[in-house]
């Protein structure tokens, strides 16, 4: 008998919110789930549960965090922070996780809106989490994924 494929989680780092993304379970296409929202920027903990709780749901094996590189592939602030929220999510779940360029995605994540018909004055309700599947798709799309 095989052995059950784990699924990917695909997360979308930010300021105040984390944008979640998950594969279907035949690994063709990210699907977004949710954005986890907190008040204040360095208040984590209950981001970090969530996390937890939607890996044992979707029953996840490995986690793609977006790396916030500058349009010139230059690190700044926001990729040291980003890094250091990978190491705690990694802590936390013991899973595996990789940083995956996320340079424009929420350029393309705002095309996407535009496209679907979405009013620009919604578009800050969803960006986050359309960013998380265009980050865990890319990352499919790249990778041949072999459990």
């Amino acid at each position: 008998m095989e052995k059950e494929r784990k699924r990917l989680m695909g997360l979308d780092f930010g300021s105040k919110t984390v944008g979640v993304a998950v594969s279907d379970p035949l690994f063709l296409a990210a699907e977004p789930v949710e954005i986890i929202r907190r008040e204040q920027a360095n208040k984590l903990r209950r981001t970090y549960a969530r996390i937890e709780e939607l890996v044992v749901r979707y029953d996840v094996g490995t986690i793609v965090i977006g790396k916030p590189l500058m349009p010139s592939g230059d690190e700044g602030e926001r990729v040291r922070l980003t890094e250091e929220f990978a190491e705690a999510v990694q802590r936390r779940t013991g899973l595996p996780v990789i940083m995956e360029d996320e340079r424009l995605t929420t350029v393309e994540a705002d095309e996407i809106m535009d496209e679907a018909g979405v009013p620009r004055k919604e578009h800050k309700k969803y960006v986050d989490m359309i960013a998380a599947q265009l980050i865990l798709q890319s990352y499919m799309n790249r990778e041949t994924y072999e459990h």
